[in-house]
C-alpha cells in the first residue's frame, strides 16, 4: 500500500527520522515521573516547538508524542480515560507542524510497549495488548498520522500484537526492537533472527530495525545483523541513543554523545545498510542537524567492520558476527 513514507523512500536513498521527544521536553520543564504525553493537551505549543526543531534540523519523519499514551501506561498517572484525547491532540500537533513545512514530512503515530509482560511470563494476554494498541492507533489515525511507528519492543508476542493493531486500524507501520542485552532483545532475540521472523510474518512492516539500546556502537552492529537477516528484502531502521546514559547525583539521566559522534554514527549506519536513520534518547535537533550534514558530506562507503565500529564509536559488548 502506498503511503507518505513509501513515497518518500522511493524518492530518497536515506530518510531522516527525528530524535528524542522526552529529552527535549525535560529541557523545557517536564519533571521526572510526570507524564510527557499529557503535555499534548496542557502544553501543545511546547510539543510543537520540539517537532519544529527537528523539521528545521532536517528530519523527514516526526514521531508523535505518544510513546506511553496507551491505556495501561496512562493508568500509572490516572489518565487512562483520556487515551483518545491525548493521542488525538498529539497527532494534530505533529500534523500542523508538517503541513507548514515546505517539503514532505511523514507523521508517524508513536506506539511504545504496554509496560507489562505478556503471558506466559505475565498476566496480560496478547489479545488484550492488541486491543490496548488498537485503541491508541484509532485515535492517532483520527488525528491524521500517516503511519504507525512501533518502537522499543523486546518481546515477539507484544510486537505481533502491536502490528496487528495497526493493521486493524487500517494503517501501515514501521517497527523497531531494542537489542540492549548482550546484542539481543531482553527476551533473547538476535537482530538477524528478529528480521527474519518479521519478514516471514503475515503483516510485514514497511521497515524494521533497532532503536534505543546502549549506544551508537552497539546499534550500528545491530544494523549489520538486521541487514543480514533482511537478505536484500527489507528496509532497515537505525535510531540510536545519543551515546551512553549517565546518572548524576540527583538520578537525572544524560547521554554522553555529541553532535560529531552522532554524525559518525549516522554515516556508519547508512554504510551498514540502514535507510531510515534517526536518534533516540538524548538526541536533540542539534544532533539531527549534525547527522544530516555528515550524511551529505561523506559519500556512502562499504559496511563497517567490527574493529572500525569500535575504533570510531566505542566498544561493542557482543558483535552480531559472533552470535
Amino acid at each position: 500500500m502506498e503511503n507518505a513514507l513509501t513515497r518518500l523512500l522511493a524518492q530518497k536513498e536515506i530518510v531522516i527520522a527525528d530524535g528524542a521527544m522526552g529529552t527535549n521536553l525535560f529541557k523545557l520543564g517536564l519533571r521526572n515521573r510526570s507524564s510527557g504525553e499529557l503535555w499534548n493537551v496542557e502544553h501543545p505549543d511546547l510539543v510543537a516547538s520540539v517537532h519544529q526543531g527537528f523539521v528545521d534540523a532536517g528530519s523527514d519523519i516526526l514521531l508523535t508524542n505518544t510513546f506511553g499514551a496507551n491505556r495501561l501506561r496512562l493508568a500509572l498517572h490516572k489518565f487512562d480515560s483520556r487515551v483518545r484525547e491525548i493521542n488525538l491532540s498529539a497527532a494534530r500537533i505533529a500534523r500542523a507542524v508538517a503541513d507548514k513545512a515546505r517539503r514532505p514530512i511523514v507523521i508517524a503515530g508513536d506506539i511504545g510497549p504496554i509496560g507489562e509482560l505478556l503471558a506466559p511470563l505475565g498476566s496480560r494476554s496478547e489479545a488484550e495488548a492488541e486491543d490496548v494498541f488498537f485503541e491508541q492507533a484509532q485515535a492517532l489515525k483520527e488525528g491524521g498520522v500517516d503511519i504507525v511507528w512501533i518502537e522499543t519492543m523486546f518481546a515477539d508476542n507484544e510486537l505481533d500484537a502491536a502490528i496487528r493493531a495497526a493493521q486493524r486500524a487500517g494503517l501501515d507501520c514501521v517497527a523497531t526492537m531494542s537489542f540492549d542485552t548482550g546484542g539481543r532483545t531482553m527476551m533473547g532475540a538476535s537482530p538477524e533472527h528478529a528480521m527474519r521472523r518479521v519478514r516471514a510474518s503475515q503483516y510485514k512492516p514497511i521497515a524494521f530495525g533497532a532503536n534505543c539500546g546502549v549506544g551508537p556502537a552497539q546499534l550500528v552492529d545491530s544494523i549489520i545483523g538486521l541487514v543480514r537477516g533482511a537478505e536484500d528484502d527489507g528496509i532497515v531502521v537505525a535510531k540510536s541513543n545519543c551515546g551512553i546514559p549517565v546518572l548524576d547525583n540527583e538520578m537525572r539521566v544524560s547521554y554522553n554523545g555529541n553532535p560529531d559522534v552522532m554524525g559518525v554514527y549516522a554515516c556508519m549506519a547508512r554504510d551498514a545498510g540502514a535507510r531510515i536513520i534517526g536518534g533516540c534518547c538524548g538526541t536533540t535537533a542539534l544532533h539531527i542537524k549534525s547527522m544530516c550534514g555528515a550524511l551529505a558530506r561523506q559519500p556512502k562507503g562499504p559496511a563497517p567492520s567490527y574493529d572500525e565500529i569500535q575504533r570510531r564509536l566505542g566498544p561493542v559488548k557482543i558483535t552480531t558476527t559472533a552470535v
